[in-house]
């Protein structure tokens, strides 16, 4: 498994980094199932920001906010942009349980190898990951914008 630090120095910085992670998972071969990034961070830690920088380097132009009351936001990608069809941006902060997510489609989402999976607090539902999920914590050790990411995965 691979475990990897990096020290971000502001949103944009954050944003770049996504990026790279976007680009680095098109160009890979389609699983079984949907590349899941499960993003792991305090409130503010810049979840958010790592999912607008990894969207809009597939192509995503509408605006990216949290899904927090939505639960689940899709993202439609372009064909001619990259292979993979949707994005589905996750937050599981308001679930009570891990059944809610399933209600909504959860297991159906994660079936479709052309589907990018990102999850905002996935430890309420780290039961129903694949394995192979990039785990990405987010830490701001310190006061201000300094961060450090950990990829686990």
């Amino acid at each position: 498994m691979l475990k990897k630090s990096i020290q971000i120095k502001n949103a944009a910085a954050m944003q770049k980094f996504a990026a790279q992670m976007a680009r680095e998972i098109v160009a890979q071969p389609f699983d079984e199932h949907a590349k899941v990034i499960a993003l792991v961070g305090d409130l503010g830690a810049g979840k958010t920001t790592f999912a607008q920088g990894l969207l809009r380097e597939l192509g995503v132009k509408r605006r990216v906010i949290s899904p927090t009351f939505l639960i689940i936001r899709p993202y439609s990608l372009l064909v001619t942009r990259t292979r993979y069809s949707r994005v589905f941006h996750i937050d599981c902060y308001r679930l009570n349980n891990s059944d809610e997510l399933l209600s909504l489609g959860f297991k159906e989402i994660l079936k479709n190898p052309q589907h990018i999976v990102l999850i905002e607090w996935p430890e309420l539902i780290k039961k129903y990951l694949p394995k192979d999920t990039r785990w990405v914590k987010i830490e701001h050790p310190e006061k201000g914008m300094h961060r450090l990411v950990r990829l686990i995965g």
